[in-house]
């Protein structure tokens, strides 16, 4: 009995979310293909041109635009962006600093700071 050891692959739309980018501004043969976990290994460690370009210009997925405005996706929607963002757009709004921006990145700071009181209330109680 010989083991035969499968290629793990994935579809283009989680390939793209591993790789924190937006699936419908990748290049065609990407999206029409599937990914072998091999190949989003290469793709991570040696990004092709057209990866290095869409991380650094955009457009960029909510995730990607939440975690560089310091917002959650939630604040985002509360915010009416829906659509992506290039990084010229997310830096405008830094720019612009909205009220609603202001007011998500004041509850996203509460947010962290009630996340690290729990964690050290847990870590005495554990000490007990």
């Amino acid at each position: 009995m010989t083991s035969h050891q499968s290629t793990q692959t994935m579809k283009p739309a989680t390939a793209a979310k591993k790789l924190g980018v937006y699936l419908e501004a990748t290049p065609a043969e990407f999206q029409e293909g599937v990914v072998s976990r091999d190949e989003l290994n290469a793709l991570q460690t040696d990004p092709p041109a057209w990866l290095r370009d869409l991380r650094r210009d955009g457009p960029h997925p909510r995730p990607v635009v939440a975690a560089r405005l310091g917002i959650s996706i939630s604040g985002l929607a509360r915010g009416g962006i829906t659509d992506p963002l290039t990084t010229e757009q997310i830096e405008a709004l830094r720019q612009e600093s909205p009220e609603w921006l202001v007011r998500e990145r004041a509850t996203q700071a509460e947010v962290r700071k009630e996340t690290v009181r729990l964690k050290e209330k847990r870590a005495e109680q554990d000490k007990k």
